[in-house]
């Protein structure tokens, strides 16, 4: 493929602002959008010898078509390619059991095509869903999501100047699912109300905050959380902090169950229910999770 002046620069930009692990080879988790088309060629012009592996969940017609994608552009490249075809349902609690069930389709340290975007978006979510300032600070910054420095406008501007083929999911316009009405509904009034790009604030936002996190991560990885007195001595913030470590799986609880374990720590309560089936309970002065 030979590019123009005006193109390479384009590309080297990306590049430079990506964080690619420093060497491979490595292994991408690629649907077939252009996010993650992008992902795939940005690591290869890294020069990280990459794998795409393509997850089917089986849930639209036509799925199958965006593996050939894939797997066409996978083989341009001299790229590995591996088809991973899982069996999901329609229902209740959609997107959280497709992430789910790619996650563990998917190899460890699968390198994702997260970008601002997604970052602007997952910070409205978790700000949503009553989260403390870890989830304020989004995704962490690391190898395993290397474009979070771009944007989609980016990546998709990427994939046209390429002639790349790339998938067309329905479901990411789907308003049943509430990050598709923060992607289309909510961040283009929030830019409107702003008059400017909001989304880029957020990204930024979260990445100043993710530092603070860092710090204050280390200081309440001191508490023992199962102590129950000397959970309720602590300083009430990391107290908060050490139990959202204990209780992330994946997520970190919102902020009502946090207070609910910290009532039960000063002894108010025998036990807390914490959802999912799960409560906390304390005996002996020791917090214990059933």
């Amino acid at each position: 493929m030979t590019l123009d002046v005006r193109e390479s620069i384009f590309i080297r930009d990306l590049l430079k602002r990506c964080n690619f692990p420093s060497a491979g080879p490595v292994d991408c988790a690629v649907s077939g959008g252009p996010d993650s088309m992008a992902l795939l060629y940005l690591a290869f012009v890294a020069g990280l010898n990459p794998t795409a592996h393509h997850v089917d969940h089986g849930l639209r017609p036509g799925s199958a078509m965006e593996a050939d994608f894939v797997s066409d552009f996978s083989r341009s490249l001299g790229a590995g390619f591996v088809a991973h075809r899982v069996n999901l349902d329609d229902g209740p609690n959609l997107e959280a059991r497709a992430r789910a069930t790619r996650r563990a389709a998917l190899p460890e340290g699968v390198l994702t095509g997260h970008t601002a975007d997604d970052q602007a978006e997952t910070v409205l979510l978790n700000l949503m869903r009553g989260s403390g300032t870890d989830g304020l600070a989004g995704m962490r910054r690391s190898p395993s999501k290397p474009l979070l420095a771009l944007r989609r406008a980016e990546t998709h501007d990427l994939c046209r100047l390429l002639g790349i083929t790339v998938a067309n999911d329905e479901s990411n316009v789907d308003p049943r699912f509430r990050r598709n009405r923060v992607r289309h509904e909510l961040l283009p009034l929030l830019d409107k109300i702003a008059q400017r790009d909001v989304t880029a604030i957020i990204a930024r936002e979260a990445n100043l905050i993710a530092d603070d996190e860092h710090l204050l991560d280390q200081l309440a990885s001191a508490i023992d959380v199962h102590d129950a007195i000397g959970l309720a001595r602590a300083p009430v913030p990391l107290a908060r902090r050490a139990i959202r470590r204990w209780l992330s799986n994946p997520y970190p609880p919102d902020s009502a169950t946090v207070e609910r374990v910290l009532e039960v720590a000063r002894g108010l309560h025998p036990s807390c229910d914490i959802g999912r089936g799960r409560r906390v309970f304390r005996s002996r002065q020791r917090l214990e999770l059933e």
